[in-house]
């Protein structure tokens, strides 16, 4: 499906990956998604910079509710970050941080 707020991150995701940022990156069941607050990306940072987790997330927070956690459950993704756009999100992650 053609969702340009989707297209967007995916290209940026690319990009990170192209500059070695980032050593994989997925969107599961893409073809159902109609927005980007429903998507969740899942990522593994490149292990080789030390720094690549702060450089993706710098990137990403430009985007309106840009939210991560690890991703413990490896459900639908055995990626080790769960990155999301959505409100929901947001708080849920605050949460898990804390705890």
């Amino acid at each position: 499906m053609y969702v340009p707020e989707i297209i967007e991150i995916k290209e940026a995701l690319a990009s990170m990956k192209n500059d070695g940022l980032i050593a994989e990156w997925e969107l599961p069941y893409e073809t159902l998604l109609t927005r980007r607050s429903a998507a969740i990306f899942f990522v593994t940072p490149s292990p080789s910079l030390s720094k690549s987790v702060e450089e993706i997330f710098e990137r990403l927070s430009k985007y309106e509710n840009f939210s991560y956690r690890a991703n413990h459950e490896k459900k639908l993704s055995k990626l080790s970050l769960r990155i999301t756009f959505s409100k929901e999100e947001v708080e849920k992650n605050k949460l898990v941080a804390q705890s």
